[in-house]
């Protein structure tokens, strides 16, 4: 069975675990402490020079990081890739604009305000200002896109919308205010409505 090494509160690795339960893909868990530096170990770092999670090992020993490379892989002829290329672009789209576009901010804010030390919070509390600027932009490219469509990609339910999911709903524990995303609170129930759904 393929090995998912994770820290359960990560909503990077949260995506593979939504994402491998609604295509009936059995994982095993292997958990890491937030704080510990575990993944900087060299038995991690030998598995993943870049030694973060989520990581995907197989059964045959490859190993595969990138929470977009994994929700690719794992939704390879499922129903949460879309059959047609036009439909895949569109979910690359998506998921190269939440990596760079939307996890930096609206990830790193509730990373630092809901599991930092405080080390950590005095050290980044500069950054605030930056975070909600671009993790609000990202939140408004969103809404304007929900406000038209039910869905990011394909005209249906798909790794796009699980990959922007993952921190979105989240997004209040950063200190982001969804109040005034109408569209984005729709999307969120209804992916909270599909079959096989888990929660963070």
């Amino acid at each position: 069975m393929p090995i998912l090494h994770q820290m359960p509160i990560s909503g990077n690795c949260y995506k593979v675990r939504l994402a491998a339960r609604q295509a009936d893909i059995p994982l095993e868990f292997k958990d890491y402490p937030l704080h510990e530096g575990l993944t900087r170990k060299p038995e991690f770092l030998s598995k993943n020079p870049n030694g973060r999670v989520p990581l995907l090992e197989l059964d045959d020993g490859r190993t595969l990081a990138e929470s977009g490379a994994i929700l690719w892989h794992l939704s390879e002829g499922t129903k949460l890739q879309p059959s047609d290329a036009w439909g895949r672009a569109q979910a690359l789209q998506w998921m190269f604009f939440e990596q760079y576009s939307h996890e930096p901010y609206v990830a790193v804010a509730r990373f630092i305000k809901a599991y930092g030390t405080p080390e950590i919070q005095e050290r980044r509390k500069g950054e605030w200002p930056m975070l909600f600027e671009r993790g609000y932009a990202a939140l408004d490219v969103m809404e304007q896109h929900l406000a038209k469509h039910d869905w990011f990609a394909g005209g249906r339910y798909s790794i796009a919308d699980i990959a922007l999911y993952g921190y979105t709903h989240c997004a209040d524990e950063g200190g982001f205010d969804l109040a005034k995303y109408p569209a984005i609170r729709a999307w969120m129930a209804r992916v909270a409505a599909q079959p096989d759904y888990v929660p963070l």
